[in-house]
């Protein structure tokens, strides 16, 4: 999330608790970090908050991220229209029984997802073992855990202006350069299987 202070919208004990979290969904693999090592709890503190953003850290600018030539471009946060900042707030906020957010019915944003869900994890579970972890991990809510993991993912090979996939390890990890423009790509890495 750029130079943001982190955690923008998490307390440090729910920041630890998500980097916790995120390493049973997809822990650590060989080469490979688990999605909380690499800065997963960053990745979704950030999205849980940003809204304390102007512009919304929702959508990163472009074309380029600069780290294959151009102009990197990616940390200039892309303003949101009227329907995409409504339809932002309901996912990440809820409905808060707000008429112009409840036009399908109610809903639970992830903000209040994420705070039951770690509650019922509760605050001592990043420092208990990986089996106790995932012990615990089953007796939550299926619908948290099924959003956890989507987040897990979404962190671990996302771009890492997001927060997450920090300095590409995950990338790396994987063998994949991450975006290569405007270098592009070479017809021998397009033809090489």
């Amino acid at each position: 999330m750029g130079d943001a202070a982190v955690p923008v919208w998490l307390s440090e004990s729910e920041h630890r608790t998500v980097a916790a979290l995120l390493d049973v969904l997809i822990p650590p693999d060989g080469p490979g970090p688990g999605a909380g090592q690499a800065g997963g709890s960053d990745y979704v503190d950030g999205l849980l908050g940003a809204f304390t953003f102007d512009p919304p850290h929702i959508w990163a600018g472009g074309p380029f991220s600069g780290r294959h030539g151009g102009e990197g471009r990616f940390d200039r946060w892309i303003n949101l229209g009227a329907l995409e900042e409504l339809a932002w707030r309901i996912r990440i906020e809820g409905s808060r029984g707000l008429p112009e957010r409840e036009f399908n019915g109610p809903v639970v944003g992830w903000q209040e997802r994420y705070r039951d869900g770690l509650a019922a994890l509760g605050a001592d579970f990043a420092d208990l073992d990986p089996d106790a972890q995932t012990a615990r991990l089953a007796t939550t809510d299926k619908a948290f855990r099924a959003l956890a993991f989507t987040h897990a993912c979404e962190s671990l090979y996302g771009d890492p202006v997001y927060g997450g996939n920090r300095n590409g390890v995950a990338w790396v990890a994987i063998g994949f350069d991450g975006d290569v423009q405007p270098r592009g790509w070479t017809d021998e890495e397009v033809e090489a299987p």
